[in-house]
């Protein structure tokens, strides 16, 4: 292997006969091309946001309006300007009279150019406030809504940038006090007695009519400076703050497709799969990644990509942060306890897949054992994030520590070459259940929990990942996933035998080996948060349900959104379950928003409850059943498209929260709201983003989807992937020290719900 000092680009000896200094020619090549690569990268960075701040008009428009409204100036005798021009010109001599009419002709040009920018932005801004497109029956669009889609079309452009769109988005609203309160009070109905409700009804009373007329304000001046009055203190106090350990409590995970194994070999699937996640990463650089378009109409915000890569979650005593860096050209490898610096361009350009296989067969071929503290050293990202941020101070401030440490955060991405081999199949749920969990948590130290996403490889070739939470949300990870897997598959494919296909280059670039001097101390440290890992790792109860009975095809010929079908049957399973409702948590995105992350779809309603108990009553025909269904999944679809157009209430009312702990007002009811367990917290993976998995024509691509930790100590955390029309992927989490809870159990009662839903529908 390599040594630490092949990284050292020269090196210098005093003698007595004078300084002997040594250069190593590779390495001053390397700095000069990562230099020259890291100035391309600026320029082409220069170029797109001259490019965004243009938008939507295009760039040739500013010389074509400039020269129209100079010549009618100038030659056509067209004073456009209200005599301005001929007046700027009169301020200055007569001899140079002809030049300064045509330079403030000029100027009177770009201002015309300027003005007609803002009005295209802006007119494009209003057209994106509308979302009555989004409440029209599925397939039905009014006749204002088709016109509103036409106009979009012309204004927007053919070939946005990936952030040409950011200026345009709207912000997200404040709702009002009122629309707060009532949505409120309508979505804990179904969870409290009469008494209760009462009880709650006077605390709603008393704060929105009274501080919370004070906190209201404060945040509706903080929504008009800042871009989303959610976004940076969700970001902050919600992720960054938390002093838990962030695996298993934050992260969450994705896995491989289930009925695909391109290959067997473990360094020419990383080979392909570690290509593909930066060529996806040079689409963002360059943006020439397409913005996401609702009904190829409506962008979403983008600013989450720009995280998604050289991201690093640093610990500190009190709160982390996420350190970016642009222009970086290596990744950091972890395998069999080891930690290497593997650099992913030479002279200025991207390895080829086949030169990276044979640099991860390097890595994994080296006999050499890990030095003394560092096979479980990632277990510091496992644990208590304040211990973390001490040790880190103390341990990793200064010397080969901080070099090494340095090497790992600033990374593209962390690359586990995992020692075991993970198989599984449809028929074999125990066996994917437990891949999930290697995924979530590992063994505690063998993924770095704090880096943006950690792409695993197994020892056969399978693949998975695990992404810290706060820089972004799933879809963005989901996104990756899409490209990299369809990338890597169907665009590069293997040779016969595994292998990446291509030729190896002549330069043999070869992986260096990180260097560590851990005192004993520092072990100790290590030792006691993989102790913490451990514990939670313990607790987890993990199961996957591949439900393959039927899917959205059938769900579909029902006439109901596929997504509040599932919903639906997770409420009925659940009250089977506990016989009795919960806060129920679906997470729904804001991204139509600028800076939009996430609101909270609150899925317990009274129409789902009174479904649930109707079902379970067992007193109603079937015909009578159907219609409490069609009747909860319509409150569900209008809840949800609520939360996506600003009109959600846990974000306002967490806002309004962090406004109170600021000004050191106590509110009992944002403290009771605020405080409420989610007992089941749920999700949706999106199956493809962007089309690039047509499973009409790739039927066995089939993605498993991915999914987090229990939220609540006494509840279920249910991630959902509707793959095609045949299949639906469940992960199921929970706690095993909780005797009320039982994830393989809840699993069963959720295959009974769809069942029962399905029978219901007639189909």
């Amino acid at each position: 292997m390599a040594e630490a000092h092949a990284a050292v680009a020269f090196s210098f000896n005093v003698t007595p006969e004078g300084v002997d200094v040594k250069y190593n020619h590779e390495a001053i090549k390397a700095v000069w091309f990562s230099g020259v690569h890291s100035w391309k990268l600026r320029f082409i960075r220069f170029k797109n946001r001259c490019v965004n701040i243009l938008y939507p008009a295009p760039p040739m428009s500013l010389f074509l309006i400039t020269a129209l409204v100079m010549g009618l100036q100038l030659y056509m005798e067209r004073d456009l300007s209200c005599g301005a021009v001929d007046y700027a010109a009169s301020f200055f001599p007569e001899c140079v009279h002809e030049q300064c009419e045509l330079f403030a002709a000029l100027v009177f040009g770009i201002t015309v150019w300027v003005a007609y920018v803002l009005v295209w932005r802006y007119t494009l801004k209003l057209l994106f406030l509308n979302h009555t497109w989004m409440y029209s029956p599925h397939g039905r669009m009014s006749l204002p809504n088709k016109i509103w889609v036409v106009i979009v079309s012309l204004i927007k452009g053919r070939k946005p940038l990936l952030f040409s769109f950011q200026a345009a988005l709207p912000k997200l609203p404040v709702p009002s006090l009122r629309s707060t309160q009532k949505r409120y009070l309508k979505s804990v109905r179904p969870l409290l007695s009469d008494i209760e409700y009462d009880r709650m009804s006077k605390l709603a009373d008393d704060f929105f009519g009274g501080i919370g007329k004070k906190l209201q304000r404060y945040l509706i001046l903080k929504s008009w400076w800042s871009t989303n009055y959610v976004t940076d203190w969700w970001e902050e106090y919600v992720y960054l703050r938390g002093r838990s350990p962030i695996m298993v409590n934050s992260n969450y995970y994705g896995l491989d497709v289930i009925f695909v194994h391109p290959t067997h070999i473990q360094a020419a699937r990383a080979g392909n799969m570690v290509y593909a996640f930066l060529k996806f990463r040079e689409q963002i650089e360059h943006e020439t990644l397409e913005p996401l378009l609702v009904n190829k109409t409506v962008p979403l915000d983008s600013v989450q990509y720009e995280r998604l890569f050289n991201t690093t979650r640093i610990p500190g005593v009190e709160t982390d942060i996420l350190e970016h860096i642009n222009g970086v050209t290596h990744i950091a490898v972890l395998s069999k306890g080891r930690y290497y610096k593997v650099y992913t361009h030479d002279h200025g350009r991207l390895l080829q897949p086949r030169d990276l296989e044979r640099v991860f067969q390097q890595i994994i071929d080296d006999p050499s054992e890990p030095l003394k503290g560092e096979e479980r050293l990632a277990a510091l990202t496992a644990g208590e994030r304040v211990p973390w941020a001490k040790a880190r101070k103390a341990y990793f401030a200064t010397g080969v520590n901080r070099a090494s440490l340095s090497t790992i955060e600033k990374a593209a991405f962390v690359l586990v070459l995992d020692d075991v081999d993970y198989n599984f199949s449809a028929e074999d749920q125990d066996a994917l259940s437990d891949f999930a969990k290697a995924m979530l948590h590992g063994n505690c130290y063998n993924r770095w929990f704090d880096k943006s996403f950690t792409l695993v490889i197994s020892a056969n070739g399978r693949v998975g990942f695990n992404a810290e939470h706060s820089w972004a949300d799933a879809p963005i990870m989901a996104q990756i996933w899409e490209e990299g897997f369809s990338h890597e598959t169907i665009d590069m494919g293997y040779t016969e035998d595994g292998h990446c296909k291509g030729e190896l280059s002549s330069r043999n670039i070869r992986p260096i080996r990180l260097q560590w001097d851990i005192p004993s101390e520092c072990v100790d440290v290590i030792e006691s948060s993989l102790r913490t890992a451990q514990a939670i790792a313990n607790d987890v109860d993990l199961f996957i349900q591949v439900h393959n009975h039927f899917g959205k095809g059938i769900i579909k010929k029902c006439k109901i959104s596929p997504d509040a079908f599932i919903q639906l049957a997770l409420q009925l399973a659940y009250y089977r379950d506990a016989g009795k409702f919960c806060l129920t948590y679906e997470a729904s995105m804001t991204r139509l928003f600028r800076e939009g992350r996430t609101e909270t779809v609150r899925s317990c309603t009274v129409e789902s409850s009174a479904f649930a108990k109707a079902v379970c009553e067992g007193d109603k025909s079937d015909e009578e059943l159907k219609k409490l269904l069609l009747k909860a999944c319509e409150v569900h679809q209008t809840g949800y498209r609520d939360a996506m157009t600003g009109k959600g209430i846990d974000r306002h009312m967490f806002c309004l929260y962090v406004v109170s702990k600021y000004l050191g007002v106590e509110s009992p009811f944002l403290s009771e709201v605020l405080s409420e367990p989610w007992r089941l917290s749920t999700s949706q993976t999106p199956h493809s983003q962007m089309n690039k998995i047509n499973l009409a024509k790739y039927p066995d691509h089939v993605c498993t989807g991915g999914g987090f930790g229990p939220v609540s100590n006494d509840g279920y955390g249910v991630s959902y992937i509707i793959a095609g029309e045949d299949m639906i992927f469940f992960h199921i989490s929970s706690k095993r020290s909780c005797a009320e809870t039982d994830s393989k159990g809840f699993a069963k009662k959720i295959v009974a719900a769809m069942a029962d839903l399905r029978k219901i529908c007639g189909q």
